[in-house]
């Protein structure tokens, strides 16, 4: 009959070695002979592979890669918060679109109404002829059509922005309809900067080519000579008694040894030499740079097509930001345009057709100057999260 137990406790080392303590007991009890033999044994000890300090280190590499992941995983999830903003702001700015849609609604509405009352009482009057005032009328109920159109989709687009920012459908939601904007001039090449300092592509292709450069070095020191340096320090105790005695009896005779027998001590070396691989791991060597030099090239394709995307944008929003100030302009002139056309209509020197061109071009107006708006604020926090840096505030998202 044989049974043991042990301890064993190993404490990895950075330079990729181990000290190690093991201390245990075992009994083995021969009935045939009534013997039995019990052995006690302590044992210090540090393993250290003497090519890690020269080749590949196991230890380092391993806590680098798990650095590096996660680095790209805070890299991730700042990404996908910033995403994140970008879909919150575009249904911000679709509800502000519809909500500022269905206000030019019902001032067209207002300003068709009036003009609808106008033709009436010039039709009664025989100042103009039936075929005017039923097509200002046709016009009204076009016009509260669209109102009510308008609406609906305000209350849709509601919905939909109470769902992704996580409200209530009861709850209520009031928007600023002043179309306030910050006039933002942004430098390309800054721009470019910044995308090439936090874009996650470009870090993801960094720390690939970083496990690639680890990799070529683990595949080279596989060819190398390896050598391990072992050392302990141990003690044992045996004691061998008839079968009869008692195992607590036979432990504390055996502990009486330990104490009373010197220490071991050992020093060794273990040496590996490659002698012949065929190639091998020449072959393997070259398929890792192979690898590297495959993830080295996809980064500089990714970095030209980040600077061309941030270099369009940057474009397109300083181009976006000077049509939104030309419209401005063009909404006060189209204002005015109506108000002198909707009193010559009153006063009976234009007829309706007349009225009707220039309704339409101030409702044009007023779109078109919401539309390049809610698109320069948009631009604005796309070239946010695809820079990681608020050019509003000057500062690195972080």
């Amino acid at each position: 009959m044989n049974y043991q137990g042990n301890l064993v406790v190993n404490r990895r080392l950075p330079t990729d070695g181990y000290v190690y303590m093991r201390s245990g007991v075992s009994n083995f009890d021969d009935f045939n002979a009534s013997i039995r033999s019990t052995y006690l044994n302590t044992r210090f000890g540090l393993v250290q592979p003497i090519d890690a300090l020269y080749g590949y280190n196991e230890t380092k590499s391993a806590l680098k890669q798990a650095k590096l992941a996660y680095e790209s995983s805070r890299k991730s999830l700042k990404r996908a918060e910033l995403d994140l903003v970008y879909r919150v702001t575009q249904s911000f700015y679709n509800l502000l679109l519809v909500q500022k849609s269905a206000e030019f609604a019902r001032m067209d509405l207002d300003r068709q109404t009036n003009a609808s009352e106008i033709s009436q009482n010039k039709f009664a009057a025989g100042l103009i002829r039936e075929v005017d005032a039923l097509q200002m009328e046709v016009d009204l109920a076009e016009s509260k059509n669209n109102f009510d159109l308008s609406n609906v989709n305000v209350s849709s687009s509601m919905n939909y922005l109470k769902e992704i920012i996580g409200l209530n459908l009861s709850d209520s939601i009031s928007l600023s309809s002043e179309l306030k904007y910050d006039i933002v001039i942004v430098d390309p090449e800054k721009a470019v900067q910044m995308a090439f300092e936090n874009r996650l592509e470009l870090r993801e292709q960094d720390i690939q080519i970083e496990i690639n450069k680890m990799n070529v070095k683990k595949q080279r020191a596989e060819g190398m000579i390896k050598a391990d340096l072992t050392a302990y320090y141990e003690k044992i105790g045996v004691n061998t008694t008839n079968v009869s005695t008692g195992f607590g009896t036979a432990v504390n005779n055996s502990f009486d040894d330990f104490k009373r027998r010197p220490q071991n001590y050992g020093v060794g070396i273990n040496i590996t030499v490659p002698i012949l691989d065929n190639g091998d791991n020449r072959a393997l060597v070259n398929a890792a740079k192979s690898r590297l030099l495959k993830n080295e090239i996809l980064k500089q394709d990714i970095q030209r097509s980040i600077e061309v995307e941030v270099r369009n944008l940057v474009a397109e929003l300083n181009s976006s930001l000077k049509r939104l100030q030309l419209l401005e302009k063009n909404v006060i002139v189209a204002e005015k345009s109506f108000e002198i056309t909707r009193q010559r209509f009153s006063d009976g020197d234009i007829d309706s057709q007349a009225i009707a061109l220039e309704r339409n071009r101030l409702n044009n107006a007023y779109n078109s100057h919401l539309s390049a708006y809610i698109k320069y604020q948009l631009m604005l926090s796309d070239i946010t999260r695809k820079t990681f840096y608020d050019f509003k505030t000057n500062e690195v998202i972080k």
